[in-house]
């Protein structure tokens, strides 16, 4: 592909960055209705609290590793001793706030299975089950959490998850396309439908 031809991406997906790029084209934005892959963003956007999402991309594999490709039920069921190596290892961000927090946001995900039938349902069901399609011209425009996020925040806080602040819910809802905030002239814009707000 020419250089003059390669699609027109958001402002944060630089050419030059092939795992920022990857993620972008085929990740970012896209409707996500799988209970362990949710999960794996809820643990990630938390892990990338402060950091860059850059940083906890490429520790991403190895998250999936130490953290049993984040199945929910194992991860639940990780010891004590199983975390406190988890704090040596430098394929995580070992933060031991971080790093218990995956269990103890398992389990609470366990009791929202329980009751809405999947996480998938329950998350969803902040945005009614549909994508909210934005249509942002420019990347300043791009808020960094909203009424919205507020919502879910306070919501899912309330339930004993952790790490989930407005910021973090809102790159939660952005990432699993239950928000589509690719730029208006991004070849990515509304891949996945949705409805605008």
């Amino acid at each position: 592909m020419s250089k003059s031809a390669a699609p027109i991406r958001c402002h944060w997906a630089i050419a030059s960055d092939a795992l920022m790029c990857a993620y972008h084209d085929t990740e970012w934005g896209v409707p996500l209705h799988d209970d362990r892959a949710l999960f794996e963003f809820l643990c990630l956007e938390g892990a990338q609290a402060g950091l860059s999402w850059r940083t906890v991309l490429a520790k991403r594999e190895h998250y999936r590793k130490v953290f049993h490709d984040f199945e929910i039920a194992r991860v639940a069921a990780m010891t004590d001793r199983e975390l406190e190596k988890l704090l040596l290892d430098p394929g995580i961000i070992r933060n031991r706030l971080k790093v218990t927090s995956a269990r103890s946001n398992a389990i609470v995900a366990l009791g929202v299975i329980d009751e809405f039938g999947s996480l998938d349902a329950y998350l969803w069901s902040f945005v009614g089950g549909n994508t909210v399609l934005n249509r942002w011209r420019a990347s300043g425009e791009v808020p960094a959490s909203t009424e919205l996020s507020d919502r879910m925040s306070k919501a899912l806080g309330k339930r004993g998850f952790r790490f989930v602040g407005s910021t973090i819910c809102y790159s939660l809802l952005q990432a699993t396309g239950m928000v589509d905030d690719h730029l208006v002239g991004c070849f990515r814009h509304g891949v996945g439908g949705g409805r605008p707000r």
